[in-house]
Order: structure tokens, then C-alpha cells, then sequence
């Protein structure tokens, strides 16, 4: 029989992935849902400048391994130079780089308990130790993370900020407060895939090139590019700089360079997709408040809605909801656990959610 020669790392660690995908779950029901809620995708599509460039970029040739033209552009967008931006294989991949960079077997790593899983599954896949601390009232602690950094000596601290899974959001203000007891020599990632969705006063008040941080952004949620895994790092030019140490130079192809980029120049597009997530919020705020759910006030394309009851009562409602072809997720950890999370939809998905989530209420009643 053959034995593969895994490291003992590897051979310790579950053959398991973060997230199930829709496309699992429909393979197994043998059906397509009919909305699709749970993944929080832009449903309103890129910039079709953006559909444009795709569909005419040449396949034959790699894509350019340094993406000058994205790094140049969004240099130009935010006023910096292009050395501190990185762009990469959306902002999972870039975690990724930035785990193998900075973490080795038995190095602590700070996080919220219930955050972002994915970043766990790096730092595990690298024999990184993980502290976590609780969520403070449906927020991120930032005090208690920073402590913990300090207490255990991380090399990094995870913070998503707006956050995923319950769209709530710190103003950049309180976050350069908080950063006053970052560790010297902690990194914060600050994962800003939501950003254009947030409030003003939410992205943080820094230069983008402060080394205490690295600010993580994506083209896949207000852009609409989720398929096509673009996003890009910012930060000090020595640490971005190190990602080439890595990376798969080859990682960001053609087509999904040439799609950021038209993205990025049609600000227009943008601002009517930010319009059309908050004429959903509101509506999902409204269906959730007509059927006796209490929806949290959402930084995101996505919205947290409080069932009120047990941790089992919402994994009920989860899965009437799915029954029902209505996909939709909801928070992993106690207590957060009680919520259901919606993603922003079409005006014909909310007329489905409207239709389905009562129905999953009274079902879910009853078990």
C-alpha cells in the first residue's frame, strides 16, 4: 500500500475546508437554490466595463507576474506609492502569504472567537497557536485583543473591521485609540473586505504605510469580482515588499487583472451598488422586524438577525430555510450563534426571503 510522506503538521490537521459552498449543498439536495443569501456576494455585478475587459483579455499569455498596471492604479486611487500595495488571490490568498511570512510552528496568533475562519485554517496549516478572545456585545473586542497580544507575545492580531459574521463596525478613530497598547512588535491585520460599505469615519485614520498594520482590501464584495479572487494588501513598503519572498507570482491571472482595473475606474458603478445594498439592508432590516427578529445594525452587504432565542432554535431556522431552497449562513460561535446572517439581495430574493422565512419560523417552532 502506499504511504504518502505528509509532515507530522499536515498529518495532524483535519482534511476539512472553512466554508461549505452553495455548490455543495445543492449537489447534495440535487437542486439550485433559489436565492442565494449566504455567501455575501456582490449580486448586483460589476461595472460591466469591468465584464468587458474580462471577456476581451487574451488567454494565451500569463498574466503580468508584478500587476503594474492594478498596483499603479490603485496607488493613484489612494493617493500612495505602489510600493505598499500587493495585490493577490483575494484577500484569502494574500492571508495565506502573510501567515507563511510571519508564523512558524508554536509562534501565537490573537483572534476573535467566531471571526473569520479562514484566517485560523492558515495559521493552523503553519503550526501557528491560536488565542482567542470573545466578542464584546456583537463587536470585536479590541482592548481584550490587544491584551491578549501582550499577554502571549503574538506575532499577529486579526481584526475585521467591518466584521464578518455580524456587520458591526469600529470607527477608525477608536481602533488608532485602542492601537495606543499594541504590542511593539505585533502586527495588526485588519481585514477591510466591507469597507466600502461602512459609514464614514469607519476606515482608519493612518497613514497606509504605518507598520504597526496591514490593511487588507478586496475587489470581490462592492465590486462585484468575487469570482474572479482579486485583492490586494497595503502596508509597509519593507513588508509588502516580502510577499515577492512567497507568493505565486503567477497567482493573479490576465483576465481577473484587466476586470479590477476597469473596476476600479468606474466609481459610478460603484456608488449604485452601494446605493442598491442599502435599499437591501433596509428591506432585509424590515422582513426580519415584520416576522419578530431583531436585525443588527449593519456595516456590510449583509445583515446579522438576532432570533431571539437558543443557538438550536436559529440552526432550526438555518436549515428550514435551506429546505426551503434559501440559502443563508449564520455565526459559528456561542453567542453569536443565536443570529442568522442574510446577505443583500435582489428585489426577488427579498420577495423569496419574505415569502420563505416566516414559513422556516412557524417549522422551526415546532421542532
Amino acid at each position: 500500500m502506499t504511504s504518502f510522506r505528509l509532515t507530522p503538521l499536515a498529518q495532524s490537521l483535519p482534511a476539512t475546508v472553512p466554508f461549505v459552498g452553495p455548490e455543495t449543498q445543492e449537489r447534495a439536495r440535487a437542486r439550485i437554490f433559489d436565492a442565494r443569501l449566504g455567501a455575501n456576494e456582490n449580486v448586483f455585478g460589476p461595472s460591466p466595463a469591468a465584464t468587458r475587459a474580462m471577456a476581451e483579455t487574451p488567454q494565451w499569455m500569463y498574466g503580468d507576474p508584478e500587476s503594474f498596471e492594478l498596483r499603479e492604479a490603485l496607488a493613484a486611487h489612494y493617493g500612495i506609492t505602489p510600493e505598499t500595495i500587493m495585490p493577490g488571490e483575494g484577500i484569502d490568498g494574500l492571508l495565506g502569504y502573510l501567515v507563511r511570512l510571519m508564523v512558524g510552528p508554536g509562534d501565537a496568533v490573537v483572534t476573535s472567537d467566531g471571526a473569520y475562519p479562514t484566517f485560523n485554517y492558515h495559521v493552523a496549516g503553519h503550526g501557528g497557536v491560536l488565542h482567542k478572545v470573545p466578542y464584546k456585545q456583537d463587536f470585536e473586542d479590541l482592548t481584550a485583543l490587544f491584551a491578549k497580544a501582550a499577554e502571549v507575545d503574538a506575532k499577529l492580531v486579526y481584526l475585521a473591521n467591518p466584521d464578518n459574521p455580524m456587520g458591526t463596525a469600529h470607527s477608525g478613530r477608536d481602533i488608532v485609540s485602542a492601537m495606543s497598547s499594541l504590542p511593539e512588535g505585533t502586527l495588526l491585520i485588519l481585514d477591510e473586505a466591507y469597507i466600502e460599505f461602512a459609514p464614514q469615519g469607519t476606515p482608519l485614520p493612518l497613514p497606509m504605510d504605518d507598520p504597526r498594520v496591514i490593511r487588507m482590501r478586496t475587489f470581490s464584495k462592492a465590486y462585484g469580482l468575487a469570482g474572479a479572487r482579486v485583492g490586494y494588501a497595503i502596508g509597509a513598503p519593507e513588508l509588502i515588499c516580502a510577499f515577492n519572498k512567497v507568493r505565486n507570482h503567477f497567482g493573479m491571472n490576465r483576465a481577473a487583472q484587466a476586470g479590477a482595473l476597469a473596476a476600479l475606474e468606474d466609481q459610478t458603478w460603484l456608488r449604485s451598488v452601494q446605493a442598491r445594498v442599502v435599499a437591501s439592508r433596509n428591506r432585509i432590516w424590515d422582513i426580519a422586524r415584520n416576522n419578530g427578529l431583531s436585525p443588527l445594525k449593519s456595516a456590510a452587504n449583509f445583515v446579522t438577525i438576532d432570533c431571539r432565542r437558543d443557538p438550536a432554535f436559529a440552526q432550526t431556522v438555518l436549515r428550514e430555510m435551506v429546505a426551503r431552497g434559501v440559502f443563508i449562513r449564520m455565526p459559528f460561535v456561542a453567542p453569536q450563534n443565536r443570529c442568522i446572517r442574510v446577505s443583500c439581495g435582489t428585489p426577488a430574493d427579498l420577495d423569496i426571503l419574505a415569502e420563505v422565512l416566516p414559513v422556516a419560523l412557524r417549522a422551526a417552532e415546532k421542532c
